[in-house]
C-alpha cells in the first residue's frame, strides 16, 4: 500500500513539473500584451478592429498540457488568419486606389499639357496676326503719304519728250516724218493717265497772218492725234504763237531764229499720277 502511495506521488509530481515551466513562461508573455493593451488603450489597428487578445488557458489541460491539441490551434490561429487576409484586402483596395489616383493625375498632366500647347498656338496665331496687321498699316501709311504727295503736286507737270513738226512754206499737211513722230509719242501714253500734251505753233511772217497760219498747222498736227490714236482733246492744249521766239530762246535770251515755212514744238508733259496707279498696282 505505501509502495503505490509512493508511485502516485512521484507520477503527479512529474505531471506537475511541465505545469510549473510553462505558467512563469506564459505570465511573462501575458505581461507584455497586457502592458501594450494598457499603453495604447482603444487605439484601433489599420483594419478597423481592435487588437487580437492573447490566448486565453482554457480548463485543467489548458494550464497543464504540454502538448496542444490541433482543435485548441485552430481555436487561436483562426482570427489571426482572419486578419491576415483582411490585411490582404486593405492592401489591394490602397493599390488599387493609388493607380487609380495616378491614372488621374497622368490625365490631368496630359490636358494641362494639351491646353498649354493650345495656349501657345493661339499666342503664335496672335503674334503673326498682329504683326500682319502692323504691315498692313505700315502700307496703308506708305500709300497715305504716296497720294497726299501726289494730290499736292496734281497740277504740277514735268516735261518729258518734246517733238519738233518741220512745215515747208505755206503748207499745213502732216510730212511721213511728221506723222511717225508723233505714232511714236501718241503709242506712249495710250492707257495712261496724269498727262497732258502741249501743242505750240510757230510760223514765219508779221501780224495776224502769222499767228492764223501757224494756228492752222497745229491744228493739223491736234487732228491727227485724235483722229488717229483716239487721245481726248481735253488732255491737248493748242495755241498758235506766231512769229514769237520759243520759250527756250527766251529763257535763255538768245535771239529767236526767223525760218522759212514753219514748225509745231510737241511737249508731252506727266504729273504723278501715273506713279500712283503703279504704286496701287504693285500693292495689290
Amino acid at each position: 500500500m505505501k509502495k503505490c502511495t509512493l508511485i502516485a506521488l512521484l507520477l503527479a509530481v512529474v505531471l506537475a513539473l511541465p505545469a510549473f515551466a510553462q505558467q512563469p513562461a506564459s505570465s511573462s508573455q501575458d505581461q507584455p500584451a497586457a502592458a501594450q493593451s494598457t499603453t495604447t488603450g482603444a487605439t484601433e489597428t489599420a483594419t478597423g478592429k481592435q487588437p487580437l487578445a492573447p490566448p486565453a488557458h482554457e480548463g485543467f489541460w489548458g494550464h497543464l498540457n504540454p502538448f496542444a491539441r490541433k482543435r485548441y490551434v485552430q481555436r487561436q490561429t483562426d482570427p489571426i488568419k482572419d486578419r491576415v487576409n483582411e490585411l490582404d484586402e486593405l492592401t489591394s483596395a490602397n493599390s488599387k486606389m493609388i493607380k487609380d489616383v495616378d491614372s488621374r493625375a497622368q490625365e490631368g498632366i496630359r490636358l494641362a499639357s494639351n491646353k498649354a500647347s493650345e495656349a501657345d498656338q493661339h499666342a503664335v496665331d496672335a503674334g503673326n496676326k498682329a504683326t500682319m496687321a502692323q504691315q498692313t498699316a505700315q502700307q496703308a501709311t506708305t500709300r497715305l503719304q504716296t497720294v497726299e504727295q501726289v494730290v499736292g503736286n496734281i497740277d504740277q507737270y514735268k516735261a518729258s519728250t518734246q517733238t519738233e513738226i518741220r512745215f515747208r512754206p505755206g503748207q499745213t499737211a502732216l510730212s511721213k516724218n511728221a506723222k511717225d513722230a508723233l505714232d511714236e509719242m501718241a503709242n506712249g501714253v495710250k492707257g495712261q493717265r496724269g498727262y497732258i500734251i502741249e501743242v505750240q505753233g510757230f510760223a514765219s511772217g508779221h501780224g495776224q497772218a502769222a499767228i492764223a497760219s501757224s494756228q492752222k498747222m497745229a491744228e493739223s498736227v491736234v487732228r491727227y492725234l485724235v483722229l488717229n490714236h483716239e487721245i481726248p482733246v481735253y488732255r491737248i492744249y493748242l495755241v498758235g504763237m506766231g512769229n514769237a521766239p520759243t520759250p527756250t530762246a527766251a529763257t535763255e535770251g538768245k535771239t529767236a531764229k526767223r525760218i522759212s515755212g514753219g514748225r509745231v514744238e510737241v511737249s508731252l508733259l506727266k504729273n504723278d499720277l501715273e506713279q500712283l496707279a503703279s504704286t496701287q498696282t504693285q500693292a495689290k
